[in-house]
């Protein structure tokens, strides 16, 4: 059965929607701005069935601009292509009466805030936190939090200026650094709310899946590989996570419970977390969307399940086999190693570099930033990257020692 799908501004791993729709051989209708920094690539666009060209972020410009293509034909499922656009795909749903997040569900998996009640109403551990909104709020945030504390923006994604902070003058000098990033992301100003959080010690992982017919599925349990504190700069994953079985079921509960919580009832979940100092999980966040950093594809390459197909195959009412949500993996495990400048302003060269590449265990790799070109100095975000390696692995042991090896290998050298 053919369907007729709608992307809501595609980027990212939201690409992946409009690439696995094709190749089934459903129309895609993908929404998009096409100006400023929300255009679609073009690969991207040449594969979709139609290009609505609105303003994404206009609710009213986007309900009318699909309500007009659905009455042309009918649309029957909506995705978002990325972190923003949730709210947007879920009012989009409901306006076209498909599956969707219930509307009045987004703001607690959008706001950081309303995740955290919502997951502590459930009886879940999340930390201690507070939101300010100036600065005269924030000696009172910290007194209550306690330091060391995470700052954070309410409401942004890729490591964007979280920081963890040590004293009262440093969380200060973390909030004015929210309040001066004048820099526009999907053409929308950062959040100006923080959340001052307790900071929890301890190793990251992600739990990735989906929610299909109501069921909440975990297809895999990553681990994700840090910079330097104070910044939380993700610099690699490995999936799956190293983790002996009963920690990782204990993640799976966990992850089950918060997906339930915030009210995701169908679509993808990416559920960040740690393992405090007593070895529990402890919530991050969670969003809506597919995993970034091509956790899609370690997770496809590792255990065969593809989730952007399961997700199309939920929303459209479709069978996964048949939508061929299930292949066969390439390896027990496999990862992502991403390289950076080490807080210098430019590289020239990275030495090693074609003959890690050429290694067999390396799938992918790209150069993010071009030798010469200037790369931001303060290691705090994704911006920082400036080179990924994708490979896999006999096991999650060995996907660790790849990912080490990696950074050993390969030297960035400036002048």
């Amino acid at each position: 059965m053919s369907n007729r799908v709608l992307v809501v501004q595609p980027a990212f791993s939201g690409n992946a929607y409009v690439a696995h729709a094709r190749s089934l051989g459903w129309d895609v209708l993908v929404a998009s701005h096409e100006g400023g920094s929300r255009q679609v690539a073009e690969p991207v666009r040449s594969l979709a069935t139609e290009l609505i060209t609105v303003d994404t972020n206009d609710s009213a410009a986007l309900a009318a601009a699909v309500d007009e293509a659905h009455q042309r034909s009918k649309i029957d499922a909506v995705v978002a292509g990325g972190e923003f656009y949730v709210p947007a795909a879920a009012r989009l749903a409901d306006q076209l009466g498909v599956l969707g997040l219930d509307p009045a569900a987004v703001d607690r998996v959008r706001r950081k805030p309303d995740m955290r009640h919502a997951v502590a109403d459930a009886g879940l551990e999340v930390p201690r936190f507070t939101v300010v909104r100036d600065l005269a709020g924030l000696d009172e945030a910290c007194a209550y939090v306690g330091f060391p504390a995470v700052i954070k923006p309410v409401e942004s994604g890729g490591s964007i200026h979280v920081s963890r902070v040590d004293s009262l003058e440093e969380a200060r000098a973390a909030l004015e650094a929210i309040y001066a990033d004048e820099e526009l992301e999907f053409d929308r100003p950062l959040d100006t709310d923080a959340i001052v959080e307790q900071y929890v010690s301890g190793p990251e992982y992600s739990a990735d899946g989906c929610v299909h017919d109501g069921e909440v599925v975990v297809v895999a349990v990553t681990r994700k590989l840090l910079g330097p504190e104070p910044r939380f700069l993700e610099i690699g994953h490995l999936t799956p996570a190293p983790l002996d079985e009963a920690t990782r079921q204990e993640i799976t509960k966990y992850a089950e419970g918060v997906v339930k919580a915030v009210g995701i009832t169908t679509g993808p979940f990416h559920c960040e977390l740690r393992l405090g100092i007593d070895g529990r999980p402890v919530l991050m966040e969670i969003a809506a969307r597919l995993p970034g950093d091509k956790i899609t594809e370690l997770m496809e390459m590792s255990t065969g399940l593809v989730l952007p197909r399961m997700v199309l195959a939920s929303a459209t009412g479709s069978d996964p086999v048949s939508a061929g949500a299930y292949r066969e993996p390439d390896a027990p495990a496999a990862g992502i190693r991403f390289l950076t400048a080490s807080g210098s302003g430019a590289y020239t060269r990275l030495e090693g570099w074609d003959e890690l590449t050429a290694e067999p265990w390396v799938v992918g790799s790209q150069i993010l930033i071009e030798p010469g070109a200037a790369v931001r100095t303060d290691e705090a975000d994704y911006r920082c990257r400036i080179a990924v390696v994708v490979f896999t692995a006999g096991s999650p042991a060995e996907a660790q020692e790849r990912w080490t090896e990696i950074g050993d290998r390969v030297r960035v050298l400036g002048d």
